[in-house]
């Protein structure tokens, strides 16, 4: 966007455009959100930022009528695969806080100095900066939703002393964080011990990622229903132990976290995870905008605007579970990988029926597989993968992008374009992945292709689109979403092709799944 784009955007209040950029007012000496409610100020007075660490090292604080931090991450970061969106990533999950900008770079193949450069520039902020901004914001956020101690807050922002956090806060809001939290803080339920957070997102949203993460969780380690999701989650610290709600007859907080155990120098990392794994900093209109402009699509995002493409928690685990689930139905997946997760083991801070953790890779490897029915070579090429896991020799996370993880992980026996792209999605956020060779997908297409008085059937003319749809790029993923959910419940009449697949064209062993 430019100027004037993003000025006509703050002119409207326009909210789809929060945590896209930040507007900073030199004769206040304030940043905003797009959408703040303010009186719009004069454009020679305003100078745009891509992160609010940008308009903090610039001299601004946040605006304390729209609390700019209180928004949805920018969507960029899984649009973008350049070294700024995959350093964000990282950052975002709490790398900077446990590696520090030293480690950071390793990860990202850079050092220290041109890693700083390269965001300076990009960004407009160094990474000790945007880690700053993303402990500001954890900050507000348990502030204004919790009774933590102030101390608790701090050090589960993830600051080093409470001095720093104290510097920060007034620096970054203009008010201690006695005042912010007397300003904003509930009032907590009686003998309340978890911690219950608001999860901020851009409308609309589908709650259909509720539906297709429950019918993949597996019993001891995860539950589900069509408006809840909870789970036992291994993080860096330790083990941890949280819910996601959704209500939408709450006003305002529709979505929410509770979070029943975490090591407290965990909870940005696992604050960032389950943003990713609900797609929370998506820009729904966008995608839908694009997507209904395919015939084929124009029905299904009318059906089911705001559709939200599942992330992963942790991509060792996506990984195994990606490789389980080829060539065999969902169901027959969650049989095998229930088998698997007996070997795990029992979870430190059980609860809500809970008890157990995801095998480690470690775990699978010395004894996992013996669990599993099938063809030897999966089994063997799944012992490969995670013992390659398990010794560090197999390396992959949030901070790859598409090609750095096809790189890493074609090599493997029994790993393939599908195993590739899923993880693409799945983990890295790439939201213009087509997975034309899965069934499902040719399903979806199937079921969409009727014509418009059909019931329940797309507006046709597939004919004059390409079979890749590559006219709604760079949306594909959600396009792929689009066509899971149309093969899992096909209108009447519709007869799909059979629940088994060939494989892809230039893997080893048959890696085709049915999602």
């Amino acid at each position: 966007m430019d100027f004037w784009q993003r000025y006509r955007a703050i002119d409207a209040r326009d909210t789809r455009f929060d945590g896209q950029f930040y507007t900073a007012v030199r004769t206040t000496g304030i940043y905003c959100r797009p959408s703040c409610p303010a009186r719009t100020p004069k454009a020679a007075n305003v100078t745009f930022y891509e992160t609010s660490a940008a308009a903090h090292d610039a001299g601004y604080r946040a605006c304390k009528r729209c609390l700019p931090e209180a928004v949805p991450g920018t969507p960029a970061w899984n649009v973008r695969q350049d070294i700024a969106g995959r350093a964000m990533r990282l950052i975002n999950d709490g790398v900077v806080n446990r590696d520090g900008v030293d480690g950071l770079a390793a990860r990202l193949g850079y050092s220290s100095r041109q890693l700083n450069r390269i965001l300076s520039q990009e960004l407009g902020a160094g990474p000790l900066s945007l880690a700053r901004a993303g402990r500001a914001q954890t900050a507000r956020t348990l502030l204004v939703s919790t009774s933590m101690k102030l101390a608790d807050v701090a050090f589960a922002a993830g600051f080093s002393s409470v001095r720093q956090f104290n510097e920060t806060m007034v620096e970054v809001f203009d008010l201690t964080p006695s005042a912010l939290r007397a300003a904003r803080h509930p009032k907590a339920p009686a003998g309340s011990t978890a911690l219950t957070l608001s999860l901020p997102y851009r409308e609309p949203f589908d709650p259909g990622v509720f539906t297709f993460l429950a019918v993949r969780a597996l019993p001891g380690i995860e539950s589900g229903t069509q408006t809840s999701y909870a789970r036992t989650l291994r993080l860096p610290q330790g083990d941890a132990r949280f819910r996601v709600e959704y209500d939408a007859g709450t006003p305002g907080r529709p979505l929410t976290l509770t979070i029943g155990a975490v090591d407290l120098r965990d909870l940005p990392a696992l604050l960032s995870r389950v943003r990713r794994l609900f797609d929370l900093d998506a820009d729904p209109v966008a995608i839908d905008g694009a997507l209904a402009e395919d015939p084929r699509l124009a029905a299904a995002v009318a059906r089911t605007p705001g559709i939200r493409m599942p992330g992963a928690l942790d991509p060792a685990e996506m990984l195994i579970r990606a490789m389980v689930g080829q060539q065999i139905t969902v169901a027959a997946a969650r049989t095998a990988l229930t088998q698997l997760a007996a070997v795990g083991s029992s979870s430190r801070s059980p609860g809500e029926g809970l008890d157990r953790m995801f095998p480690t890779p470690a775990e699978i490897a010395a004894d996992g597989c013996s669990l599993l029915r099938g063809p030897r070579k999966r089994i063997d090429a799944l012992r490969a993968a995670a013992s390659a896991l398990a010794d560090g020799t197999l390396d992959f996370g949030y901070g790859d992008d598409v090609a750095s993880l096809g790189a890493k992980l074609l090599p493997l026996a029994g790993v393939g374009p599908w195993t590739v792209g899923y993880l693409a999605m799945r983990v890295l956020g790439a939201p213009d992945v087509f997975l034309g060779n899965d069934a499902a997908v040719r399903n979806g297409i199937k079921a969409l292709d009727q014509p418009q008085d059909h019931p329940g059937g797309g507006s046709g003319g597939a004919s004059t689109s390409s079979p890749d749809f590559r006219e709604v790029s760079p949306w594909r993923s959600y396009a792929t979403m689009h066509l899971w959910r149309a093969a899992a419940h096909p209108a009447a009449g519709v007869r799909l092709a059979p629940r088994t697949d060939a494989p892809a064209a230039g893997s080893r062993t048959p890696e085709k799944a049915i999602r």
